[in-house]
């Protein structure tokens, strides 16, 4: 590996990047985010140099510095929390992506965490500009424009990995080694949801850029793809919603936007004409406020010779507090309690992982070790390798707004929706 070290840009300021949501420092189970505090540890050991941030909204900046400053800073060894912040000042600059992207050189990287309309452009952007790009999930909201990216990224030689996390669950990517010795797929099912508090973290975009089947059950659609790689394709999509709890009081969102989204997936086998799978993918954003989880995640995989049932909402681990109730906790994903010696010590958690193993393969396509498309073969979540679950997630929207089966086709090399 070169010695050279990364320059991060950390697109989006929200929750998953700094842990500061528009009312102050968030309450859900990522309370000092996942994308600063992880690049912060890079950067402390070595395989990251200069970090930027940039939102639409520079007088942001000074209350953010605040707040990682006393929950980052102050309360891990040697963390140092300083970045460059885009815009500055008290501007507000939709564009703003776009000066920060231009100070990095060819071979410097940039994270996405942004509301879903917007990764597209901005991906697009750095790419052209030789940048390597990690976008959260949903990677973009058309088939057309995942496309585009994969051909881009192609084009320009270089890292385009998307974040799914879920891959780097132990339980995730052991079940997903198991699924592989059970034969045909026959039936999956997959159940994510989140606390109806969440629509007031999201309430800028919920229903109007985006929506809760492409914000959480991307997640269960990308491991079911991951699954089904190399043996066997979707090929058509029905949805259905359930509204009526987003757009009453308290929370009022658009007129539009759904509250639970169910897509009803059919499946080909490649090597078997006779064999035919259907998932059922279900995503929520009202769940009851008191579950004792943030994030409920459940999945059941059968096949010809077996099944598969993951539950990683409740883990065989859970906390009572006097004053919260029963409460069941993740430490897999994240660990936030400092090493023996005072650092940060969540290196293991698979929302550690998944950053590092972008900036592992960025640095390494910068040494000439490798080349971006070596990774399409490694299982990674890489642009080419995540297709079929934008084609789901599209179909799954047009099928909603249509009220109508969407098919998915290979044609001519590339995947399209009919």
């Amino acid at each position: 590996m070169s010695d050279r070290k990364l320059n991060v840009l950390m697109c989006g300021t929200g929750e998953y990047t700094t842990g500061w949501t528009g009312s102050g420092a968030s309450k859900s189970d990522k309370k000092i985010g996942v994308v600063a505090l992880t690049l912060f540890d890079l950067r402390r050991l070595g395989k990251v140099d200069k970090l930027g941030m940039v939102g639409t909204t520079g007088g942001k900046f000074p209350a953010i510095r605040q707040h990682l400053a006393d929950n980052i800073g102050k309360v891990y060894k040697d963390m140092d929390t300083a970045f460059d912040a885009f815009p500055e000042g008290d501007v507000i600059d939709p564009e703003a992506y776009k000066d920060a992207i231009n100070k990095l050189s060819p071979g410097d990287a940039v994270v996405i965490f942004t509301p879903d309309s917007t990764h597209f452009p901005i991906a697009l952007y750095a790419i052209e500009r030789g940048i390597h790009v990690l976008v959260t999930k949903p990677a973009v909201q058309l088939l057309s424009h995942h496309s585009e990216l994969v051909a881009a990224a192609r084009k320009h030689n270089v890292v385009c990995f998307v974040e799914h996390h879920k891959r780097f669950d132990p339980v995730y990517s052991d079940a997903k080694a198991r699924a592989a010795t059970l034969g045909e797929f026959n039936f999956f099912s997959a159940w994510m949801s989140q606390p109806k508090s969440q629509l007031e973290t999201f309430r800028a975009w919920a229903g109007k850029d985006s929506d809760i089947s492409y914000y959480l059950s991307s997640h269960h659609i990308d491991i079911h793809c991951w699954i089904m790689q190399g043996r066997a394709v979707p090929t058509r999509v029905t949805a259905s919603a359930a509204t009526g709890i987003a757009t009453s009081e308290p929370y009022n969102c658009v007129p539009q936007t759904e509250d639970t989204i169910t897509l009803l997936v059919d499946w080909q086998s490649l090597s078997s004409s006779k064999h035919k799978g259907t998932a059922v993918y279900t995503a929520s954003w009202t769940a009851p406020l008191k579950s004792g989880v943030h994030s409920a995640q459940h999945w059941y995989y059968m096949a010809e010779k077996g099944e598969i049932n993951v539950d990683q909402a409740h883990r065989g681990y859970d906390i009572v507090n006097d004053e919260t109730g029963k409460a069941w906790y993740n430490p897999f994903y994240m660990k936030y309690s400092p090493s023996e010696s005072g650092h940060f010590d969540g290196q293991r958690g698979y929302g550690y992982v998944s950053i590092e193993k972008f900036i592992d393969a960025a640095r390494s396509v910068n040494a000439g070790l490798t080349q971006p498309a070596d990774y399409d073969g490694h299982g990674l979540p890489t642009i080419a390798n995540t297709i079929l679950t934008t084609a789901i997630l599209n179909a799954g929207r047009i099928s909603l707004d249509e009220k109508r089966p969407v098919t998915i086709k290979h044609e001519n090399d590339q995947w399209i929706l009919q």
